[in-house]
C-alpha cells in the first residue's frame, strides 16, 4: 500500500503574480523567492522515466513549466511519433510534479524561450538531444550558464518499451503455473540480473528509496470520498488518464486508491506476454499521476468484503472494458454491487495497450526514422558545406549511429514477429487436417 497525496493542484504560492508569464508586477527580490524551472520535450510514449525526470527537476526549484513538441517538429527531427500533440500534452499535464505546460514548444531550446516564460534556467537528462542537423538543442542555453543535468532512470527507455511492444504475438502464452512466480512477485531488486518470466525483459531494480520519492504519503482525511478502482494499468496510457480523471471527478473531495494486480493475475486475464511492464514498473507510473491518491500493490483480483472495509471504500469504480469473471467464476465486482457503491464509468476514451502495439506496428514497418542509403548519408555527411565543423560531424556520426541501432532492432523484432505468425498460420491447417 502506496500514499501518494492529493495532486489535483499545485500548492498555493505567495508571490501567485509570478507565476505568470511576462508579469511585470514581480521583483529581483520577488523573483528569488520563487525558482521558475523549464523542461522540454517529445514526451511521447511516457513512461516513469519522464515522470522520475520531472521529479528531478522540480526538486530544484518551485515552478516547473514543460514544453512539449508537436507532431510536425518530432517527424521533422526523430520520425513520427505513437501518440498525438493533443495526447501528449495531457499525459505531461496528468504528471504531478507539473505546474504548468507549453504547447508546441520549440524543439530547439533559447534563452528567449527562458525568458519568455520567466525560467531561471532548464533542466535536462543526462543523455544527448540533437537536431535533424546534428546541432545540440541545448547548446545556447548550456553557454549562458542556464542549464541543468538531472540523472537518466536507468532501466527503461522508450525503445525499449518499443521492443517489448513488438515482442507481442496471438499465442497465448501463460506462465500461471510457472515454479519461479514467487520469486518475482515479491522481488524489489534482489540482483543486476533479476528477469521477469511475463515482460520477458530484465527487471527494473525497484527501490523502497524510489517508491517514497514517487509517492507523498498523505493520508485521507474527514470529509473525503474514498475511491477504488483496480487493474493492470500496464504500459500507463492517456486512456488511464481520462479514466483516472473521470474518476477523481465523481466527487467534491476524492481520495483515490488504484489496486494494481501482481504480473501472474495480469497474465491471467489478458494473455499473450502481458503485462508489458512488470508490477514495479507499473507501481510507478499510477504514483506520477496527480488524480492518484495511493496504490496497493499486488491487489486482490476480486473486490471483497475485507478490502472495502480496511480501507473504508465509499466507491468502487470500473471502466467500460471487459469484466472477466474471478478464478471461481465469480464476478470480482459482486460484493461492492451487492453493497450499492459500484459505479461504471466511461471517459469517452477507449484506447488499449493492443491498440498502442498496433500504432507502434505501423510506425515502425511503413516508415522509415531516416531515408537514403548509407552511402548517400556518407556523401551528404562529409560533403556538404555544412559539415566542415568537426564538432558538429561528430555530434551529427553519434546521432545517425544511435538512431541507426534503434531502428535496426525494432525491424529485426517486427521480421520476428511477422515470420513467427506465418508459421503458426501454416501449422493450423496441418493440424486441422491431422
Amino acid at each position: 500500500m502506496i500514499r501518494n497525496g492529493h495532486h489535483a493542484t499545485s500548492e498555493p504560492r505567495e508571490e501567485a503574480d509570478c507565476t505568470k508569464p511576462g508579469s511585470s508586477a514581480c521583483s529581483p527580490e520577488k523573483r528569488k523567492r520563487v525558482v521558475r524551472l523549464w523542461c522540454d520535450g517529445c514526451y511521447d510514449m511516457v513512461h516513469y522515466g519522464h515522470s522520475n525526470q520531472l521529479r528531478q527537476a522540480k526538486a530544484m526549484g518551485d515552478y516547473l513549466i514543460v514544453g512539449v513538441h508537436t507532431d510536425a517538429e518530432i517527424s521533422k527531427h526523430k520520425g513520427p511519433p505513437v501518440f498525438t500533440q493533443e495526447e501528449r500534452y495531457k499525459m505531461v499535464r496528468a504528471i504531478k510534479w507539473v505546474d504548468e505546460i507549453v504547447e508546441g514548444a520549440p524543439y530547439v531550446t533559447t534563452l528567449e524561450t527562458l525568458d519568455k516564460y520567466n525560467c531561471d534556467f532548464c533542466v535536462h537528462g543526462d543523455d544527448i538531444t540533437l537536431t535533424v542537423d546534428g546541432k545540440d538543442t541545448y547548446e545556447e542555453v548550456k553557454r549562458a550558464g542556464r542549464y541543468r543535468e538531472c540523472k537518466r532512470t536507468q532501466g527503461v527507455s522508450t525503445t525499449d518499451l518499443v521492443g517489448r511492444m513488438l515482442l507481442m504475438t496471438k499465442a497465448h502464452h501463460s506462465n500461471i503455473d510457472n515454479p519461479d512466480y514467487q520469486q518475482h512477485t515479491d522481488n524489489f531488486g534482489k540482483g543486476p540480473k533479476g528477469h521477469s518470466p511475463w515482460t520477458g525483459v530484465s527487471q527494473f531494480l525497484q527501490t523502497s528509496q524510489k517508491i517514497i520519492q514517487f509517492a507523498s504519503g498523505k493520508e485521507p482525511q474527514p470529509g473525503d470520498t474514498i475511491i477504488y478502482v483496480a487493474g493492470a494499468f500496464d504500459l500507463f496510457h492517456i486512456g488511464h488518464v481520462d479514466f483516472l480523471e473521470m474518476v477523481y471527478k465523481q466527487a467534491e473531495r476524492p481520495y483515490v486508491i488504484v489496486g494494481l494486480h501482481f504480473d501472474q493475475e495480469v497474465n491471467r486475464y489478458k494473455g499473450k506476454n502481458y503485462p508489458i511492464m512488470n508490477i514495479h514498473e507499473r507501481t510507478l507510473s499510477v504514483l506520477a499521476c496527480r488524480y492518484v491518491s495511493e496504490v496497493v500493490i499486488g491487489a486482490p483480483y476480486a473486490v471483497g468484503k475485507d478490502l472495502l472495509d480496511h480501507f473504508k471504500v465509499d466507491l468502487v469504480c470500473h471502466g467500460k472494458t471487459e469484466v472477466l469473471p474471478d478464478k471461481d467464476g465469480v464476478d470480482p465486482y459482486a460484493e461492492p454491487k451487492k453493497r450499492g457503491v459500484f459505479r461504471a464509468i466511461d471517459s469517452g476514451n477507449n484506447l488499449t495497450t493492443d491498440d498502442i502495439v498496433q500504432r507502434i506496428i505501423e510506425n515502425r514497418s511503413g516508415t522509415r526514422r531516416f531515408s537514403g542509403s548509407s552511402f548517400s548519408v556518407f556523401i551528404n555527411l562529409y560533403l556538404h558545406p555544412l559539415f566542415t565543423n568537426r564538432s558538429f560531424l561528430v555530434n551529427r556520426l553519434q546521432f545517425e549511429a544511435r538512431n541507426q541501432k534503434k531502428e535496426a532492432k525494432e525491424m529485426a523484432v517486427i521480421e520476428a514477429m511477422k515470420k513467427r505468425e506465418q508459421k503458426q498460420q501454416g501449422e493450423a491447417p496441418a493440424q486441422t487436417a491431422h
